[in-house]
């Protein structure tokens, strides 16, 4: 009787003749018998189940399955299922064995981000698990994508634009040989902005929507947004006053009655810094100054 085999199936994406397939590919047992396969695609629904869509019998150690974009889908999920018999007793199958799930698309790494308003810089990787097929020869490979972000917050309007930023608002896939997951990727970084406002933790989505492609299985298929949590963190605030008293940012408190320009505060990490120009105002009998002027970068 055939038990469990190990035949170990794995999906990978192959262009076949200029068009996106999938192929199942399992190992032969060392088996002296002549085994044949029944490899069974199904794909994930939005239910959760398994549609099955397609059933191949075969003596080849893999099987395909073409992205037609009618029963599979840029944007599913996709399994495929092996069985060996042998040709003497078709009705002894092994033991089913399943693959991992295959998701056909464009994904998002990570799927989902965290970030503070503190000035860092986040790494949005955007790949496509599935080759980028030319559809003609004055059309480069590549796929392009339009990026927006969208405030997800009940009050959005009252608080005004999203507060996270983009590194590039289009990016290129640009098509690479197929590696691991991905056969075209692009990078680029998200950053919340500090907008000096004590308005909570907001939540916003970053969306990609593909420009100008023709080809009916791109065409009709969005990518699953990116969720985007923005962590508010208090403002801190500098003073300089009068004849000038300081405050600092962490609440120190000192007196500069010099006459000049000075180098108020200066960020050690971006470009930013603030000068102060001081002249007298002081009478005969007391050495003081007061601000006069202010420059910002």
């Amino acid at each position: 009787k055939l038990t469990s085999l190990a035949l170990q199936p794995v999906i990978t994406p192959e262009l076949v003749q200029g068009r996106v397939h999938l192929k199942c590919t399992y190992s032969r047992p060392s088996s002296k018998l002549p085994l044949q396969y029944v490899v069974v695609w199904s794909r994930l629904s939005t239910l959760g189940k398994k549609d099955q869509i397609q059933r191949d019998t075969t003596l080849q150690s893999f099987s395909y399955i073409e992205m037609n974009g009618i029963n599979l889908r840029l944007g599913d999920t996709v399994f495929c299922t092996v069985m060996a018999f042998t040709k003497d007793s078709p009705e002894q199958q092994s033991l089913p064995e399943e693959s991992k799930g295959f998701y056909a698309g464009i994904k998002f790494l990570p799927e989902s981000l965290q970030i503070a308003e503190d000035g860092k810089e986040h790494v949005l990787t955007i790949l496509s698990t599935v080759p980028i097929a030319c559809p003609g020869h004055d059309d480069s490979c590549k796929i392009t994508l339009q990026l927006s972000i969208e405030d997800l917050g009940k009050n959005s309007q009252l608080l005004g634009p999203p507060n996270v930023a983009l590194s590039a608002c289009q990016v290129d896939l640009l098509r690479a040989p197929c590696s691991g997951s991905s056969c075209a990727a692009a990078t680029l970084t998200v950053t919340a902005v500090t907008d000096f406002a004590q308005d909570g933790n907001r939540v916003s989505r970053i969306r990609a929507e593909l420009v100008g492609w023709r080809d009916p299985l791109w065409r009709a298929y969005t990518p699953k947004d990116v969720k985007v949590t923005v962590r508010d963190l208090p403002t801190g605030n500098c003073y300089s006053f009068t004849d000038p008293h300081i405050i600092t940012f962490d609440g120190w408190r000192y007196d500069n009655y010099k006459i000049g320009t000075f180098l108020l505060c200066r960020s050690t990490w971006r470009a930013f810094e603030v000068h102060v120009r001081q002249w007298d105002c002081g009478g005969h009998r007391s050495t003081t100054a007061c601000n006069c002027g202010v420059a910002a970068r």
